[in-house]
């Protein structure tokens, strides 16, 4: 599913114009985005979290030169899924007949 499949799916579940669905996602990975880019953590309870995780630096081999170079620290971004949510995935499905 892409960001349009999304809009179109929310804006049906919600009785909402895709308009305005498209304003809010926007609004709420904006808002996502710079909050973790801040450093801070955004939590939704049921369903995960988004944060920044730091990586140190390292030293790594270029596969082609055989060269050794250095990697330096940096933060990624990272979401954990919630326990809802990961039940939700892990649920196990009905299996329909073969014929």
């Amino acid at each position: 599913m892409n960001k349009t499949e999304l809009i179109a799916a929310a804006a049906k579940e919600a009785g909402q114009t895709q308009q305005t669905v498209f304003i809010a996602l926007n609004a709420i990975v904006t808002t996502i985005e710079k909050t973790v880019a801040a450093g801070e953590k955004v939590q939704l309870v049921g369903f995960g979290t988004f944060e920044s995780r730091f990586r140190a630096g390292r030293n790594a081999r270029n596969p082609q030169t055989g060269e050794t170079v250095y990697i330096s620290d940096k933060k990624s971004p990272a979401f954990k899924p919630g326990k809802e949510f990961k039940e939700l995935v892990n649920k196990p499905r009905k299996r329909g007949k073969k014929k």
